[in-house]
């Protein structure tokens, strides 16, 4: 009786927050400009703060393989200045007007972003044509830069512990697709590349028709139109063609496994588990499979592995979004005294219970539970909002999943997870890497 009490308040509580996250629409319009640049905006009166960003649809996985790392690059050098702004000047300007600003860079994109008050709407949105227009690409900016992404990258994979992961194992992983390098890119090749390699990548990728501008917060629609046009209507329409790679990476057959020796303490177990490009169906299974696995103290792995059992310090399972085929990633920091081998094993009973047996009706309402509170999460902020419209429009080619893509979740059943989990967590579809302490290199 007490658990259909349970299962019934569970799925009260699931059944009222969907219905929130329904009538909650979020409004936005969006259009295209003549020179190719697409326009989402986004009118929330709630803040006086306005979130001005554009999304450039290049990432590293459009890169040439010999000069890997130039998206990445790119992130650091077009805070370099313009010709309208002085070296260095961009973070001094926002925060000089109360504002914030970042950028980041992935296998698909380049993101950058301004919050600001909502009076310096027209500052954003000046800031931004000038990175797209009249962006400061010059010997002294490029010496400049290539000593902080060295640097950067140095302490990324030599001086953090398990700092290697993503590059071990997509690198293990494909061996055709782009993705076998990861958004950080080799120092080596950014050494080597000249001043005008720079030059044509931002005159391929940096234009308004790759360009996603999205802009959310307390504005005026109409206002915004305008201004926007000022601002990035002049800009000419890119004339080179913009490579997207077609390689397909071959369906794999036989497990890979690797021992890493790095600067740490305590073996780690990694598993990548090749999975669908982000939006489709067994995408979503897969999210959720992850989460069954991981997240919050009364997941499978945190559970069963790291309390119960005490196998690990930490142990977790999460997807990467990917606009091309990806990985799913599981990473375990071993206990004291507990062998990879024996960790592995131990990942690998959790995952093999899902193939085994459906999971039981009141774990997977709570799993429904927390993918929509994720989701609603995701939308709180303007900036969060402006980057998944800008997403979804770029990846999906509908803006709209702002709102909607919360029912694709809500259609994945217990019997699709288990699906999945029988489909895609399979020895022959992974890499498997023992992260070892590099003391034990010569034994």
């Amino acid at each position: 009786m007490k658990k259909r009490i349970v299962l019934a308040m569970s799925a009260l509580f699931a059944f009222g927050g969907y219905t929130q996250a329904q009538s909650n629409k979020i409004d936005f319009v969006e259009y295209d400009l003549e020179n190719g640049m697409h326009v989402i905006l986004h009118q929330d009166k709630s803040t006086p703060i306005v979130a001005v960003s554009v999304l450039y649809h290049v990432g590293s996985k459009n890169e040439d393989p010999s000069r890997t790392g130039f998206a990445h690059f790119f992130e650091h050098l077009l805070f370099e200045g313009s010709e309208n702004i002085g070296r260095g000047e961009f973070f001094k300007i926002v925060q000089g007007n109360g504002g914030v600003l970042n950028a980041n860079t992935s296998f698909d994109r380049t993101y950058y972003f301004e919050v600001l008050p909502s009076n310096q709407l027209k500052l954003g949105l000046w800031l931004e044509s000038e990175r797209l227009l009249h962006a400061k690409i010059d010997q002294e900016g490029v010496e400049t830069q290539r000593g902080v992404v060295k640097e950067e990258l140095k302490q990324r994979n030599e001086n953090t512990p398990y700092g290697t992961i993503l590059n071990e194992t997509f690198g293990h992983a494909f061996v055709e697709h782009p993705y076998r390098w990861t958004p950080g890119g080799s120092p080596e090749y950014i050494n080597k590349a000249e001043l005008s390699e720079f030059m044509d990548f931002y005159k391929t990728f940096y234009v308004p028709n790759n360009a996603t501008l999205s802009i959310a917060g307390d504005i005026n629609i109409s206002e915004a139109k305008k201004w926007i046009k000022d601002y990035f209507g002049s800009i000419p329409k890119g004339t080179k063609e913009i490579p997207r790679p077609t390689v397909v990476e071959p369906k794999k057959t036989a497990e890979v496994r690797d021992t890493i020796y790095d600067n740490i303490q305590l073996p780690a177990v990694v598993m990548g588990y090749h999975m669908p490009a982000q939006g489709t169906a067994d995408y979503y299974a897969m999210s959720m499979l992850s989460q069954l696995l991981s997240q919050g103290e009364s997941s499978r792995f945190q559970k069963e592995i790291k309390d119960e059992k005490q196998k690990a310090l930490y142990v977790g399972a999460f997807p990467l979004p990917t606009e091309d085929p990806g990985l799913a990633l599981m990473f375990g920091i071993t206990n004291m005294g507990v062998t990879p081998i024996e960790l592995e094993e131990a990942m690998d009973l959790e995952t093999n219970r899902v193939k085994e047996e459906l999971i039981s009706d009141l774990e997977f309402q709570k799993l429904k539970n927390q993918v929509e509170n994720d989701f609603i999460s995701g939308n709180s902020s303007v900036q969060g909002l402006a980057e998944n419209l800008a997403n979804y429009h770029v990846y999906y080619g509908d803006a709209n999943l702002v709102n909607t893509e919360i029912t694709r979740y809500m259609k994945v059943t217990k019997e699709d997870i288990q699906k999945v989990a029988q489909k895609y967590l399979t020895n022959e579809n992974r890499v498997v890497l023992y992260y070892l302490p590099k003391a034990q290199q010569a034994n």
